[in-house]
């Protein structure tokens, strides 16, 4: 290919992703606007925010307050939620900071990564690189993760390509993981198609874990942020989380067969690697979330209403199936303690 076959290939390139961006931005805006004009589907608390142990997540039942973030009392996650005037479209949450990932439509739609402080008050933003697909908070509330779709809009989507990048609270970039090495029983991977994704912090402030993937391939990796290293422990995990005393990751794990995806979620112990899968028949695509060291928490799109959603809890040892936990909810953020 010469430099003009270069340049026009380019050129084509950034027509067709503009289109894609500019119609999902349109398509999404009006999915919104229907949502938002829709009798209210739950009950509001009159207060902005609940300030005690609880359960921040993204409102998705219909009404005013479809797309903000909403949060419930802990000890009722059924009871009236109290919405707050942050509008995101992924979100995690610490008793002192919330990362909010964001499609800002337009003529031209454009994504961006927030950071407020517990008043709700907007302490930094960048740009993403595409559309918001996960986000994670450290649990000392110093380290951001963010990954945005580059191209596709799913993981099931064949060719699909993803930016995950690990951002400190003052806004300034650790690095893009794609740029870490990869390693892979002990040889480092270099092909230009891999991607990372969905990834959870230890409490040291410098180790996380997250998913590669490359030539059809996934891993579950341990990072280094000091290092650059991205280091592979497992096969076939996707998106872990990792338990509140850091003994277990939970991961999605694709159960499906015939090439057909099925995610389910399994649950993986550090010390001996011993993998328990869970009793779910529904298709798990979410970073799940842990309610405590007993009960997990994930997201389930509702195949009746588009753009509507439900938080569902299943018990780690899978001596339950799942159940609905909040209605109407996506991107749960469990906080157990309470600032100052």
């Amino acid at each position: 290919m010469n430099q003009r076959q270069r340049i026009a290939w380019l050129a084509g390139v950034s027509v067709v992703v503009l289109a894609a961006a500019t119609f999902y931005g349109v398509t999404q805006w009006q999915l919104t606007e229907q949502a938002r004009s829709a009798p209210s589907a739950v009950e509001v608390a009159a207060e902005a925010t609940v300030t005690g142990p609880r359960v921040v997540f993204r409102n998705t039942a219909s009404g005013e307050g479809y797309g903000h973030v909403a949060s419930v009392p802990l000890e009722n996650p059924g009871g009236e939620r109290a919405i707050s005037p942050l509008v995101c479209d992924r979100v995690d949450a610490t008793s002192v900071i919330t990362a909010c990932l964001r499609v800002l439509r337009g003529v031209l739609t454009t994504y961006e990564a927030q950071l407020y402080d517990a008043e709700n008050r907007l302490e930094q933003a960048w740009p993403l690189a595409g559309i918001p697909s996960r986000t994670r908070l450290s649990g000392d509330s110093e380290l951001v993760a963010t990954t945005a779709f580059v191209t596709g809009h799913s993981y099931a989507t064949v060719g699909f390509s993803t930016e995950t990048v690990v951002t400190d609270a003052a806004g300034h970039s650790l690095g893009n993981l794609e740029e870490f090495e990869l390693l892979v029983d002990g040889q480092p991977v270099l092909a230009a198609d891999r991607n990372i994704w969905g990834v959870t912090f230890t409490d040291d402030g410098r180790t996380f874990y997250a998913t590669a993937a490359s030539g059809g391939r996934t891993w579950l990796v341990e990072g280094d942020l000091d290092r650059r290293t991205l280091t592979a422990i497992r096969d076939g995990a996707e998106c872990p989380s990792l338990s509140p005393d850091g003994s277990r990751l939970a991961y999605k794990k694709n159960v499906g067969s015939d090439g057909q995806v099925r995610w389910t979620i399994a649950v993986y112990e550090l010390s001996t690697g011993q993998e328990t899968t869970l009793p779910i028949d529904q298709n798990v695509d979410d970073q799940v979330e842990w309610l405590d060291d007993a009960t997990l928490l994930f997201g389930l799109a509702r195949t009746d209403s588009i753009g509507d959603s439900d938080v569902w809890a299943v018990a780690v040892d899978g001596s339950a199936p799942p159940a609905v936990f909040i209605e109407h909810a996506w991107s749960p953020a469990v906080v157990h303690k309470v600032a100052g």
